[in-house]
């Protein structure tokens, strides 16, 4: 049962006319700070959605699963996540259609984050649910070339989060990063719903660095009129500063403690994500048919 509605029973001229077109299930969501694969190749990606490995992603699924990158969910698995999801999909949530969230490719874009520092984890939500949140981190020897197994993973979450509100679009789960990690791993978020049988799935790349480690965010470069256009955009009314962020094969955050993750844009590099995520996000059940029909055009 998904989250759809279906119109049955219109008179018309003294008859019957029987309307069974359901409409497609509008819900739901995945990580979006950091972004996750399916947020970085899905409408909001930018130019980062039309890279290579967003190219061949796109490619070795369903045509138009891009589009549906909320809609990576498994019914009636019921936390037997090890059990339903088999070694190698676990990007996909084991869907043929999503196959490309898996490909084993080094070019995946990261988010560099700080190991051990405070992150506002951002979740965006089209169709909030009651349910929880589990978030692993792959451990120390995981080979970002490779397809994600369940035994990459710590066997436990670093975070949990049960039943958070939904605001402007987004759960915020506060959390911290693993402490004494580096290098190049992946975030597995995995959203088990309590008032529907789905659970969603999710993998952000991420680049994690010590206090030591990470150096600051370069300034903004470009032309006066890029930057122009950039301070314009940050001025906006309702734009969300926290997913103003990029993702690029390696992208580094401001280094600012007890916030959520904050980049500063940089056009030298070529493969930069600009997460501007429809005037600071959406927060409706009720219009699910205009929202599904903008990320689905």
């Amino acid at each position: 049962m998904g989250c759809g509605h279906r119109l049955v029973g219109a008179a018309v001229g003294g008859g019957l006319l029987v309307l069974s077109s359901a409409l497609p299930a509008q819900a739901h969501g995945a990580l979006a700070n950091p972004p996750s694969r399916a947020v970085v190749c899905g409408p909001e990606g930018g130019r980062t959605a039309r890279s290579a490995v967003c190219r061949a992603a796109a490619a070795a699924g369903e045509r138009g699963a891009p589009a549906r990158w909320d809609d990576i969910r498994v019914a009636g698995v019921e936390g037997r996540d090890r059990e339903k999801i088999p070694d190698g999909r676990l990007c996909s949530g084991g869907l043929a259609s999503f196959a490309g969230l898996d490909l084993p490719r080094a070019d995946w874009p990261a988010t560099r984050l700080r190991s051990g520092s405070r992150i506002s984890f951002r979740y965006r939500v089209m169709i909030p649910h009651r349910g929880s949140f589990r978030l692993y981190l792959t451990r120390d020897g995981f080979d970002p070339a490779g397809r994600l197994r369940w035994s990459d993973l710590a066997a436990r979450p670093f975070l949990t989060v049960a039943d958070p509100v939904a605001a402007n679009g987004f759960y915020t789960l506060n959390g911290r990063v693993p402490a004494g990690r580096s290098g190049r791993h992946l975030i597995y978020t995995v959203w088990q719903t309590s008032d529907t049988p789905d659970t969603y799935y999710s993998c952000a790349d991420v680049d994690l660095g010590t206090r030591s480690t990470v150096q600051a965010a370069p300034r903004p470069t470009g032309t006066p009129a890029i930057r122009k256009k950039r301070r314009a955009a940050a001025a906006e009314p309702g734009k969300d500063p926290q997913l103003s962020g990029q993702a690029g094969p390696v992208v580094p955050n401001t280094d600012v403690p007890n916030t959520g993750v904050q980049n500063t844009p940089d056009s030298g590099s070529p493969e930069l994500l600009y997460l501007t995520v429809l005037g600071g996000g959406v927060a409706v059940v009720g219009a699910t048919v205009g929202l599904g029909r903008r990320f689905r055009r």
